[in-house]
């Protein structure tokens, strides 16, 4: 029987405890949009209210993770009942302890400046702004930005990474990226800004109903 509080699952074929990539992936995202939605009412509404909601639930979720147990995450459970049909991806749990901890330091950082003082400024911009970009990295990639700098701290080798990027290997040529293809790329990048160039008087025009004509 698993134990209440511990971190990460013994599975077998892995000598370190470990924890599904695919859910913490989805978690990320959950608390992503979270984040962000509550940061667009602040943008273009001017309202805290969500945030003020969003931070205690967000640290609340990261201190049951690191502290009890990720099986009892929230958001990891609602992750996992969202890729239950997908085959597990396993990661190394030692890394991500580390990175969630990071998230405890950030996110406890904001609910003080923004619960406690009730304060916003360049410091809680900051702190959002890192916030977002980790979860994005992790939904979006699936690149655990806080396990990047794990080695920094641990001398035990970084174990189990998403796509075992912790292994040095030759990439197939699937993986490789061609001079053709970053041409593409830089292309399709400058296309947005020729187009503002040469289009910018037709396209800032506000559009009109479908229905009724257009004022000449």
């Amino acid at each position: 029987m698993n134990k209440f509080i511990q971190f990460g699952e013994q599975v077998a074929g892995y000598d370190i405890p470990v924890l599904n990539e695919r859910e913490i992936r989805a978690a990320a995202g959950i608390l992503f949009l979270a984040t962000y939605t509550s940061l667009m009412f602040i943008l273009f509404d001017g309202s805290f209210i969500l945030l003020k909601y969003v931070i205690p639930v967000f640290l609340l979720d990261l201190l049951i993770r690191v502290f009890i147990n990720p099986r009892f995450s929230p958001t990891l459970i609602l992750g996992r009942l969202i890729v239950r049909n997908q085959v597990p991806e396993y990661v190394g749990a030692p890394q991500k302890r580390f990175a969630w901890s990071i998230g405890i330091i950030l996110s406890g950082a904001m609910f003080y400046l923004f619960l406690v003082v009730n304060a916003y400024g360049p410091i809680t911009a900051a702190v959002c702004f890192i916030c977002l970009i980790f979860l994005f990295f992790e939904a979006a990639f699936g690149i655990c930005l806080g396990c990047l700098v794990y080695p920094l701290f641990f001398k035990n080798k970084v174990q189990h990474c998403p796509g075992e990027v912790c292994d040095t290997k030759n990439r197939p040529p699937i993986q490789k990226v061609s001079v053709g293809q970053l041409v593409m790329l830089a292309a399709f990048i400058a296309l947005p800004f020729v187009g503002a160039h040469f289009f910018h008087g037709y396209i800032s025009k506000a559009p009109h109903a479908m229905f009724k004509p257009a004022k000449s």
